[in-house]
């Protein structure tokens, strides 16, 4: 067989694909006669009543010089660890508001830490194309830097994005600019499964901006990319992902599984946020805020309560909306509160009790707000 047949075969058999998953999305969409916030309304559900007392600031976390992009806490929840535009970590005491430690990076330009399961140890990537580990209890070098533990070389473009494995601290999973995520050994170094890249079915098309490991089974994890789309990966499969998720209308700025493992949230440039199904990939709901200037702001960072009632969701323009889930009314805007933040909210995350949420903002504080009264756990 020629070169030429080869191809015209390839053509055809790509119009073949296409015309299915049009008719597939064609027949999902007959389907879906309603959405999470219609059936919870048809059920006779009322929202919930948020006051201004309900959520409160109670601590701002002040040593950042530069604006703050990303955030984790441990799962003892206590220690909170933040990256920062200044080009150090900086892992602080909750409670307390302490500092304990204050990590110079190799890059300045970090777009991503994280906590390991254990708290022993913290990740952080960025345009450097790398993923750092710091042992938090090895010693300081001479000039009191903690030096790298460990350096996860590989990617072509940017770290964008990583999580440590929830069950063990030697494994975590990358996105990149490169368009593809990578799930590493720590304890090697080496890299363990690369999903995306050369193959040209079912990866993204365009750099992968964020990356949530389900919790209730670790092999699965979601990515979001500047492609518009989601995708839902098995690491045990490299090859493609496991289903691609539609919808948005902009860059798919973050991507975090819902407490059940069952569905997944997410943010994006076009301005909403969407509920996503992993099991018949079908979209459950969209949380979108009409503003009557038609001005929507960007959704660059997500969180749900332990409960899943609640969506956090923080906007380039300052505000952080506190949504109702089930039926996907705004109860709460934080950016509106006394000690809100001055800038764009870039990341945010509970601690693990669900007790007290995160902020961090451009404006290079970040923010402890606490539940008050009857709504210390959501």
């Amino acid at each position: 067989m020629s070169v030429a047949e080869l191809k015209e075969r390839h053509v055809a058999a790509s119009d073949t694909v296409n015309s299915l998953r049009e008719r597939l999305k064609q027949k999902r969409a007959s389907l879906l006669d309603t959405d999470v916030a219609g059936y919870a309304m048809s059920q006779g559900k009322t929202p919930l009543t948020f006051g201004p007392t309900d959520l409160v600031c109670c601590r701002t976390l002040q040593g950042h010089t530069r604006k703050v992009y990303s955030l984790d806490w441990t799962s003892e929840k206590n220690r909170i660890v933040s990256a920062s535009q200044d080009g150090r970590l900086i892992v602080w005491n909750a409670l307390t508001s302490q500092k304990t430690h204050a990590i110079k990076l190799p890059c300045a330009w970090v777009m991503t830490c994280a906590f390991s399961p254990t708290g022993q140890s913290v990740a952080c990537g960025g345009l450097d194309s790398a993923c750092s580990i710091f042992n938090l209890n090895s010693l300081c070098d001479k000039d009191g830097n903690l030096p790298v533990s460990r350096t996860l070389n590989g990617h072509k473009g940017y770290v964008s994005s990583c999580q440590y494995d929830p069950d063990e601290d030697t494994h975590l999973i990358t996105g990149s600019g490169d368009q593809t995520c990578v799930l590493w050994d720590i304890t090697t170094g080496l890299r363990t499964s690369v999903f995306g890249g050369e193959f040209q079915s079912g990866r993204h098309t365009a750099d992968v901006l964020s990356v949530s490991i389900n919790q209730s089974n670790s092999r699965l994890f979601v990515s979001g990319s500047c492609d518009t789309t989601a995708r839902l990966w098995d690491t045990r499969v490299a090859s493609r992902a496991v289903r691609t998720f539609h919808g948005h209308e902009g860059d798919v700025n973050v991507v975090k599984f819902f407490p059940d493992g069952n569905r997944f949230g997410t943010g994006s440039d076009d301005g909403t946020c969407r509920l996503f199904d992993i099991r018949t990939g079908h979209q459950l709901q969209v949380y979108h805020q009409t503003h009557s200037d038609n001005d929507v702001p960007p959704v660059k960072t997500i969180a749900f309560s332990i409960s899943g009632r609640l969506l956090f969701a923080g906007y380039t323009n300052g505000d952080c909306y506190v949504w109702d889930t089930l039926l996907a009314k705004v109860v709460l805007n934080l950016g509106s509160l006394q000690n809100s933040h001055e800038a764009q909210i870039s990341c945010l995350g509970l601690s693990a009790d669900g007790s007290a949420l995160c902020t961090g903002s451009w404006d290079t504080n970040l923010k402890i707000w606490a539940f008050g009264g009857h709504r210390k756990i959501i």
